[in-house]
Formats: C-alpha cells, sequence, structure tokens
C-alpha cells in the first residue's frame, strides 16, 4: 500500500476539486493536471494526457479520469480514495440541496445562480482543451490538426469520431 500522506493528499485535493467541478470532472483537468504532474510530479505530461484519453474513449462516466489518476499515483487503494473524495462530497450535497433546489425553480435568485454557472462550466472546460492542446501540439501539424478539428466541429454537425479517426490516420502517418 502507498504511503499515507499520498492517499491523504489525493483525499484532501480530489475532495476539494469536487466542489468545483460545475460541468464534471472535466471542469477541474487543469487543477488536476496542476496536482498530479506540476506540483505532485507524479506522472509526466505524456502520461497524463494518456490516461485523459484512455478515461474519455473508455465506456462510463468522464469521472473516470479521476479514478485512473489515483491508480497511477496509488494503485487500487489510490484508485479508491481518488473517486470517492471526488464523487462523495457532491453527491451528499446533491442530496442535501436537490429538494430546495426544486422547490425554488422558479425563484428569480436560482434563474440568475443557474444562469451564472453556464459560462463559469464552459470557462473550466475551455481551459481544460487548453491543457490539452499544450500536451498535444508539439508540431505544425498538430496544431493545424486541433484548429481544424475545432472548427469543422463549431460550424459542422459532422460527428467528432469522423474527425478523430481521420486524425489518427494523420498520426499513423508520422506526420504528426
Amino acid at each position: 500500500m502507498k504511503d499515507d500522506s499520498v492517499l491523504s493528499t489525493i483525499a484532501i485535493q480530489f475532495a476539494l476539486m469536487s466542489l468545483l467541478a460545475f460541468g464534471g470532472a472535466n471542469a477541474v483537468i487543469p487543477e488536476i493536471h496542476r496536482q498530479v504532474v506540476e506540483l505532485g510530479g507524479w506522472m509526466s505530461e505524456r502520461e497524463f494526457a494518456d490516461l485523459f484519453t484512455i478515461s474519455q474513449v473508455a465506456p462510463g462516466p468522464n469521472v473516470m479520469i479521476v479514478t485512473l489518476m489515483g491508480y497511477h499515483v496509488a494503485g487500487f487503494a489510490g484508485a479508491l480514495v481518488a473517486t470517492v473524495a471526488m464523487c462523495g462530497p457532491t453527491a451528499v450535497l446533491a442530496v442535501f440541496f436537490a429538494r430546495t433546489w426544486e422547490r425554488f425553480r422558479e425563484a428569480p435568485w436560482r434563474i440568475v445562480v443557474q444562469a451564472a454557472l453556464v459560462p463559469v462550466s464552459i470557462g473550466l472546460i475551455a481551459s481544460s482543451a487548453i491543457i490539452f492542446v499544450r500536451i498535444a501540439d508539439h508540431n505544425f501539424t498538430a496544431v493545424a490538426i486541433t484548429v481544424t478539428t475545432a472548427a469543422v466541429c463549431y460550424w459542422t454537425r459532422w460527428n467528432p469520431l469522423w474527425l478523430f479517426a481521420v486524425a489518427c490516420l494523420v498520426g499513423l502517418t508520422g506526420l504528426v
């Protein structure tokens, strides 16, 4: 089993992040990155990007990234601690606030709060995208693929999986 201080750090950091994860676990990717790569030094940029990729392509919730990070850092115990720390606090809050939130669905303050959380969520998720662009875009071809994919996703109704497949083929050619 890993050092208890590592598990304590995982528990505290992910519990705090869970309270800021408006928009899901992907909204706190920059803070997860800061904790596990920059501050903790528990993995490299590449390992972080690889674990994120695995969490996104695997079936299931996007919070799987937390489980993979915990596993990488501290094995099964780390995976369990990270997952419980990320899901526990928000689950408890959801249980306590769900009735109140629903009861005030027409209240002006609720409408304002809900509207204010939309740009916060979008901003947090956009900052996550910036982290991955910085990790993945290491040459002109990679930057061109990222910009083209983002533009096509924004201006068309194409399924992003087709764009990922094309990017994968470009990668297999060795251009990236």
